[in-house]
């Protein structure tokens, strides 16, 4: 399965609405790939809200992707792994990691991961202080032997031709599309893709 070039990041903290209509949004905003994040919500409640985000997105076609929690259990056959996460046994259809540094990608590049975020590139607001910042040189050099990988942290759509030059496949964004999901059109037209 092809992932999408654009990947939401969500947070529920910060979507002024409930997070399920605020996929909703973003989907007929042109969205098409989410990465369920809400890794502080024990398993039944996540899986719980996982199967309502699958309900209201029926009509859309998204591929969801829902982040291990901290109990370490997936709650859907597609999953994203935190970069200090074991591999889950037996394998998710789709298997993504959160990655900082050389060695983390090298480690999903050895799982099998099918992709990987690469984090923070820019300064954040959802993670103020997070870093230091890879810029996209630093995004760049971190790429040779990984899978395809996601730019995430403070990527703003004026970004995202500097993190496609570095070799990103796509972007990873949370925190402004969680607060507007309008800016989704933004991040696809600079990803030449059509909403």
């Amino acid at each position: 399965m092809r992932l999408p070039g654009l990947l939401v990041v969500t947070d529920r903290a910060q979507a002024g609405e409930p997070l399920e209509d605020a996929l909703v949004r973003l989907a007929d905003n042109g969205v098409r790939g989410v990465v369920l994040r809400e890794k502080d919500l024990p398993y039944d409640e996540r899986s719980r809200l996982v199967d309502r985000v699958v309900d209201r997105l029926a009509d859309h076609d998204v591929v969801l992707l829902v982040a291990i929690g901290r109990d370490g259990r997936p709650a859907g056959p597609r999953v994203h792994l935190a970069a200090d996460a074991d591999f889950p046994t037996p394998r998710p259809e789709i298997v993504g990691r959160s990655c900082h540094d050389a060695g983390e990608v090298g480690r999903a590049a050895a799982e099998g991961c099918d992709y990987v975020t690469v984090s923070p590139v820019f300064p954040s607001d959802s993670k103020p202080g997070y870093g230091p910042c890879l810029g996209p040189d630093g995004l760049g050099r971190l790429l040779a032997g990984a899978p395809p990988a996601y730019a995430l942290g403070g990527v703003l759509p004026g970004h995202v031709e500097a993190c496609l030059s570095a070799g990103a496949a796509g972007v990873a964004v949370m925190g402004p599309l969680m607060r507007e999901p309008a800016l989704a059109a933004d991040y696809l037209a600079a990803l030449g893709q059509e909403t």
